[in-house]
């Protein structure tokens, strides 16, 4: 999960950078108590509900609920990988990140990447010039005029135009570096030949402007009609979408994200001032696509023809979007009609009729159950049984949350049978965040946690008392013990620290959630708070603990283990 970066590194980097000071460098804080305040970076507000705990090392939103540690911040706030945010808050504590942690970044290796992501840029250029000057360019402009491509967007797209000649490429740059980035190829023979010819180029670029690939689109009947670059260290086709720079430059924050299958798909919905459209290159859209997609934007809408092979595209799309979807996350299915794509409905129906059909695409619930009843007769107790079955293997799939809930309580009601997600009702069990949705107060076990999870330092407090946890009994007590023995542990020096720990776990929001809630308890009170409440939740856990025993010698008898342990608990009564 640290992207080879030394786990010693980040904890002393959460420990150099106050969170505060960070966050303020990018959003104006206001002292307001113990806290600093200000209106939040993820969502439109009037008031400030967005609130940051020097203390904790910890953001919160009351209001969309984002919160993290000074990582997190900079993962959302700036849209970065795991690995960037901390490049970036390293430059911010004036350290460098530890170069050989890094499988691939030897000081050599860098430079070598360096030098693949220049020569792919001066190729981008270089292209983009033959498309106003090479003597071959009329064929290529004459089919850019044809589609209403404007000198506008070609400029931000970059659009180029690569000759129909096998060597153009080799004769101007380092040949080496071309086939390391996918833009020579090489014959039975060894000989080394340029891969795009007289086509249309789209090159490829990440959030951070870097041409890292390319597309290419042929000008007349031969195949295949597009090209890809190939697999090469810069450029991963599973883990990036064509367009979503230039989407970023448009707007950094956009309402949803249009989801379309080609590059021309994106280039023609900008001529029509539609600049939040990207395309997957050639492949199937991955998790890795989706979470990418989703640091963005809170709402994805993807785009499919109407007839049978763009139905089955959906269905494919659908099938891994389920993990992604956590609370407050949306998918909607844009279906097109028949022998259409977006460029040729826009064009025939107006821009309004095209963004009324965006805003009422169906959303994925409805898509999802409309898919199974089609082909399934709900009538019928066997057709109600597959419907169960099938359904079951996705929506098991999706994050615990109240989308989760309510996508089981729509299939319980659609095979007409109550469908119990054992799962879900053990994670609630469990989970002090499930609870907190039914009970606006904290259990007592809740509270201590919240203690802990907040103060780790408290972990000395339970390790002076030298408790016995085999005989104690309340809810949630796994969960309980599990987060204890992490503290327990590693030893974070702060919230912050701890967080990172649990950085993509299962408990990650758990955790989040504990940190949120302000206890109202003043600094120097923490600790005898935190040793009273401890000390109140371990006399209930005995006795419960020996409540329990009691009953089954009462009923099934006990074992000797279990007597022994009945008579140490009897004693220390």
């Amino acid at each position: 999960m640290s992207g080879r970066i030394p786990r010693e590194f980040i904890d002393d980097l959460l420990v150099r950078v106050d969170i505060v000071d960070l966050i303020d460098s990018h959003l104006p804080l206001k002292k307001a108590g113990s806290n600093f305040v200000a209106r939040c970076p993820f969502h439109s507000e009037k008031t400030p509900s967005f609130s940051v705990n020097r203390a904790k090392q910890f953001f919160h939103c009351f209001g969309c609920g984002a919160s993290g540690n000074a990582i997190g911040f900079l993962m959302d706030f700036s849209h970065l990988d795991f690995v960037e945010a901390v490049e970036d808050l390293a430059a911010f504590a004036g350290i460098s990140v530890p170069k050989e942690t890094y499988e691939y970044r030897t000081e050599s290796n860098r430079e070598n990447l360096g030098g693949l992501y220049l020569v792919s840029e001066q190729v981008a250029t270089f292209y983009n010039e033959q498309l106003k000057s090479h003597p071959g360019r009329a064929t290529a402009n004459a089919y850019l005029n044809m589609r209403g491509v404007s000198d506008e967007v070609v400029r931000d797209f970059l659009l180029g135009y690569a000759p129909d000649e096998w060597s153009l490429l080799s004769n101007r740059f380092d040949q080496k570096s071309l086939v390391d980035v996918g833009l020579l190829g090489k014959n039975d023979a060894g000989r080394v030949y340029d891969r795009f010819r007289g086509r249309i180029m789209f090159p490829i670029r990440d959030k951070r402007a870097r041409v890292i690939g390319f597309g290419g689109r042929v000008l007349d009947d031969s195949l295949p009609k597009y090209l890809n670059s190939p697999e090469t260290v810069l450029f991963h086709k599973g883990k990036e979408v064509y367009g979503l720079y230039e989407l970023l430059q448009k707007n950094p924050k956009p309402k949803r994200v249009l989801v379309v299958e080609g590059y021309m798909d994106v280039i023609a919905l900008a001529q029509f001032g539609i600049h939040y459209a990207v395309a997957t290159l050639g492949t199937a859209v991955t998790q890795t696509h989706l979470d990418l997609l989703f640091r963005y934007s809170a709402e994805l809408i993807f785009c499919f023809d109407g007839d049978s092979a763009g139905q089955a595209a959906a269905w494919r799309a659908l099938s891994s979007v389920f993990p992604s979807l956590k609370d407050g996350r949306q998918i909607r299915i844009m279906l097109l009609p028949q022998n259409h794509d977006p460029d040729s409905l826009i064009r025939e129906q107006g821009l309004d009729i095209f963004i009324e059909r965006m805003q009422t695409a169906q959303a994925l619930s409805d898509y999802f159950f409309e898919h199974f009843s089609r082909d399934l007769k709900l009538s019928e107790i066997e057709g109600r049984a597959n419907l169960k079955k099938e359904a079951e293997v996705y929506l098991k799939q999706l994050p615990i949350g109240a989308f989760r809930e309510m996508m089981f309580e729509e299939l319980s009601r659609l095979s007409r049978r109550h469908i119990v997600d054992n799962e879900a009702v053990d994670v609630y069990k469990k989970s002090p965040k499930m609870r907190r949705q039914r009970n606006d107060r904290l259990s007592l076990p809740s509270s201590v946690m919240a203690l802990l999870v907040q103060n780790p330092r408290l972990i000395e407090v339970v390790e002076r008392k030298k408790i016995d946890w085999n005989y104690l009994e309340f809810e949630g007590i796994e969960k309980f013990t599990e987060i204890l023995n992490v503290v327990l542990k590693d030893r974070p020096a702060n919230h912050g620290i701890l967080l990172e720990l649990y950085r993509g776990h299962i408990d990650e929001l758990v955790i989040k959630k504990l940190a949120s809630w302000d206890l109202l308890i003043p600094e120097e009170g923490v600790e005898k708070e935190f040793s009273d409440a401890l000390d109140k939740l371990l006399a209930q856990a005995r006795t419960t603990g020996l409540e329990k025993l009691l009953a089954k010698e009462k009923i099934n008898g006990l074992d000797s283990e279990e007597k022994e342990l009945l008579r140490k608990m009897l004693a220390n009564k």
